[in-house]
């Protein structure tokens, strides 16, 4: 993990915290996670996990909120060393470093929610139609009915990460 100071320093190659306008207290905690406006539904699911695992915010447990003139917000996750909290958080950094996903159901549900979402508002009727009938494959429907929905927009039924992806 890094020191938090360090990544609020230098949030992205075009930001320093010369640039940051706001309390500087971090040097006595490490950064778990981020997330961003922009962060997908993985990195979304790890920060939700993760904040639950550590017994959320707390004296040891904190979330930073930063505004960002390219990304619009960004948000860190952090916790201070020699802590219970600082153990569990060197497990989940351990955790993912061997397999990028700490709860396999929070994320599926989020990126059910996300697909269905970007099914039904960024995609038309015949747009629906023209991507069923390229991903054929990734589709199970069940009646005519079914099928109908699915156009409609009503819920999308394929592969998410199809989808999004």
């Amino acid at each position: 993990m890094q020191k938090l100071i360090e990544v609020v320093s230098n949030p992205s190659a075009l930001d320093s915290l010369s640039n940051y306008i706001g309390p500087t207290d971090f040097d006595d905690f490490e950064c778990v996670l981020t997330q961003s406006r922009d962060s997908d539904a993985l990195s979304r699911s790890n920060f939700k996990v993760a904040l639950e695992m550590l017994g959320g915010e707390s004296e040891n447990v904190r979330i930073d909120r930063f505004g960002h003139w390219a990304c619009g917000w960004w948000e860190s996750l952090a916790v201070k060393p020699n802590t219970p909290e600082y153990a569990i958080a060197k497990d989940i950094e351990s955790r993912l470093s061997d397999y990028p996903v700490l709860d396999e159901s929070d994320y599926c549900e989020l990126e059910t929610d996300e697909a269905n979402e970007t099914w039904k508002f960024c995609f038309n009727e015949s747009e629906r139609v023209k991507y069923i009938r390229d991903n054929r494959r990734q589709f199970d429907f069940r009646s005519f009915a079914d099928l109908r929905s699915v156009v409609r927009g009503e819920y999308f039924n394929g592969y998410a990460s199809g989808l999004l992806g």
